[in-house]
């Protein structure tokens, strides 16, 4: 079953450039974006999940600092001032 899709015409503009840039049919181009887009959003999703199960695997153990010692280095890092 086909889906249809309104874009704006800025959108639809960009889009066609692109699938002539590559000489290819703008449904194809179309469909190779989303595809990227859905797949990244899934890999992004179970980087996010595996990250916190992480931290509370290290929470669990021990593995932990304090807010304070996290800041001072996140000041030094980023060159950022002390607190006042």
């Amino acid at each position: 079953m086909p889906i249809v899709i309104t874009l704006s015409p800025e959108l639809e503009a960009l889009l066609r450039d692109k699938a002539t840039r590559q000489g290819q049919d703008v449904s194809l181009v179309a469909s190779e974006l989303l595809t990227s887009v859905l797949e990244w959003e899934v890999q992004e999703s179970e980087e996010a999940i595996k990250g916190i199960q992480q931290g509370l695997d290290d929470f669990e153990t021990g593995r932990f600092r304090s807010f304070h010692e996290f800041a001072q280095e996140q000041r030094r890092k980023y060159n950022l001032p002390a607190d006042s």
